[in-house]
């Protein structure tokens, strides 16, 4: 377990035996989309609110499963805006059904999961310990069923409209940082500059070779061996963009 996958976990806990020992919280905290001017705070409670221990259940589980390896990979603060921004636009989209109420972490969840298939996306995932699919198929075949749910006014109390929400804003915000990263400065220095590319690539293999292994975590001590090693058998001009902001974060 991460840092923060542990906090929101217990967050989620705590906030489900407040607001059943007492209803007000919960009546003042979930989210009505045609509130939200007079009661805008309810654009983040209402991510921690659920509507049954099972509605819990599912959505801690997915935390627990997705969450940890995709804080290792973004770091803590990214994660945590990957997450919250996710549920934010779930609240969002939500307008379009303006007089429901609507409680959970779902909309956050589903774009921690967008997060995961975007990095790994053969994973596997076995549904209900059984079933398996890639986790790239996992989220088309929410997307449908969501889409299909919201368009079609599905009933048994699911908000997919917050749901879509959740992989929109996690979708948005990884092309944001894509855009953004020392990966992008990494592609755009070296399609300004091919002729010096040769001279950096040997000091930033230098650089990441000094990376100090016994003070990351072992997840990601792992990549970076791969790394360093897919350099010593196939050269640096092996590596991706990502791969090489991945190890470029290690060596700060």
């Amino acid at each position: 377990m991460t840092p923060w996958v542990t906090r929101l976990i217990v967050a989620n806990l705590a906030m489900f035996l407040v607001s059943a020992i007492n209803p007000i919280v919960f009546r003042l905290f979930l989210l009505v989309p045609l509130l939200i001017p007079i009661r805008p705070w309810t654009l983040i409670t209402y991510m921690f609110l659920h509507a049954g221990p099972m509605h819990l259940l599912f959505n801690m589980l997915a935390l627990y499963f997705f969450g940890p390896r995709l804080e290792l990979r973004l770091g803590s603060r990214q994660f945590l805006w990957l997450y919250f921004l996710s549920g934010l636009m779930g609240a969002i989209l939500s307008v379009i059904t303006p007089t429901a109420a609507i409680v959970g972490a779902s909309g956050a969840v589903f774009g921690v999961l967008l997060g995961y298939a975007r990095y790994w996306p053969r994973d596997v995932i076995y549904i209900w310990g059984i079933l398996p699919i890639e986790a790239r198929w996992l989220v088309v075949i929410m997307t449908g069923l969501s889409l299909y749910g919201g368009v079609a006014g599905g009933r048994g109390g699911i908000a997919h409209f917050a749901h879509l929400g959740g992989f929109l804003g996690a979708f948005l915000y990884l092309k944001w940082r894509e855009r953004t990263s020392p990966a992008a400065r990494f592609r755009a220095l070296a399609t300004a500059t091919p002729a010096r590319s040769t001279g950096k690539s040997h000091g930033d293999v230098e650089r990441w070779r000094a990376i100090r292994k016994e003070n990351i975590h072992p997840v990601n001590r792992e990549e970076v061996d791969r790394l360093l090693q897919k350099i010593e058998a196939a050269g640096v001009a092996t590596l991706t963009a990502d791969e090489k902001a991945f190890l470029d974060r290690f060596s700060q």
